[in-house]
């Protein structure tokens, strides 16, 4: 048995990472035209209570959902934490700093690309990485018994498991939980570990390219019939993919799609009809710009479908995070322009498609 020894959570605001009323923006959570199947548009927080955020993570539990990011003055910076709140009566709770990168010698480091995940009939669990850069960082594992309320005591992973990198893993019917993850320490390396007892203990693919001829982080891991595909941020201008036929065992050689990929993040689900919804920057051609935010469908994993335009202003809209929750609703997060998560619910059932050719977003 795990150690339930579970501290509760204390809101606290820290002061000295809020900003003055006189420097803060006016922001507008609806921010594009009404479109098919776009239900609501917020800010899971309205004043920031850190200078800048990233990398969105989003889950279902029991009791409803839970959203968590890093935030801090700015990326890679010491002070930067995770930060976590919950909806389970409709309403964002105030965001509190889960955790830190404070260590036993009282250095800190920065935290990084939290993962939030639900396992069925088990715990909620928050993977997140710390280290000065993700060249160095570690992986750490919290578990909670009440779907967020408290939690247990963060753990650290296996040096060479990093956990989830970004984004959630994948449960197969036995209960394995495949972990997408990567490697930056020696080239862009995706590999896929997986653990058989909620995080005990772990085994791990290995590298699935070289991280030279593609270099490629960050998967997404998906399902067609008995195959599995992941989906990748790529360093070569479109979303890098490879398939298994042995459930996450071993995987295809590594290529490139048709889907363009600026070198930011994406994340896909599979839906209940059998089809899969991709969010990700739909922006090729060598640009570095991190607008539009766009959402596609495929039935197959290689044809795919143009949904929506969730972001098309200038700024910074990335690092998405995606699910589908048991009512078929599908619910995403992402960073909106550093100052804020923006969450978007989408009714999936009236979404309007139209066909992406050679990975050029229809007009």
């Amino acid at each position: 048995m795990l150690p339930r020894s579970l501290f509760t959570l204390t809101i606290l605001l820290v002061c000295s990472l809020s900003l003055p009323a006189a420097e803060e923006e006016t922001y507008d959570s609806n921010t594009t035209a009404p479109q098919p199947g776009v239900l609501k548009q917020e800010f899971v927080y309205e004043v920031p209570l850190h200078p800048q955020c990233h990398a969105t993570t989003i889950a279902e539990t029991p009791s409803g959902l839970v959203c968590a990011w890093f935030g801090g003055t700015h990326e890679k910076n010491p002070d930067v934490g995770i930060w976590y709140s919950m909806n389970f009566d409709g309403t964002w709770t105030e965001p509190l700093e889960l955790f830190n990168g404070v260590q036993e010698d009282g250095t800190r480091h920065p935290c990084w690309n939290p993962v939030l995940h639900k396992v069925q009939d088990g715990p909620l669990i928050l993977f997140y990485k710390v280290g000065p850069d993700p060249r160095t960082w570690w992986g750490m594992m919290a578990k909670s018994y009440d779907d967020g309320k408290s939690w247990q005591k963060p753990v650290r992973l296996p040096d060479e498991i990093p956990g989830p990198i970004k984004n959630k893993p994948f449960t197969l019917t036995d209960g394995t939980l495949l972990s997408p993850t990567s490697t930056e320490n020696a080239g862009w390396r995706v590999q896929i570990d997986w653990t058989k007892d909620q995080g005990r203990t772990w085994h791990s693919s290995g590298p699935l390219n070289d991280g030279e001829e593609i270099g490629a982080i960050q998967p997404s891991i998906v399902q067609y019939g008995d195959r599995l595909q992941i989906l990748c941020r790529s360093r070569q201008g479109r979303i890098a993919e490879a398939w298994s036929d042995d459930w996450g065992r071993s995987w295809s050689e590594m290529t490139l799609s048709e889907m363009p990929n600026n070198n930011s993040g994406t994340d896909a689900v599979n839906l209940k009809d059998g089809g899969v919804v991709l969010i990700y920057n739909h922006v090729g051609n060598g640009r570095r710009d991190r607008s539009p935010l766009n959402l596609a469908y495929t039935k197959d994993g290689k044809n795919w479908q143009a949904a929506l335009v969730l972001e098309s202003n200038p700024g910074e809209y990335s690092y998405p995070a995606i699910i589908q929750a048991s009512d078929g609703l599908v619910h995403a997060t992402y960073t909106y322009k550093r100052r804020r998560v923006k969450h978007v619910v989408i009714d999936p059932a009236k979404l309007e498609f139209s066909p992406i050719q050679d990975g050029v977003w229809p007009e």
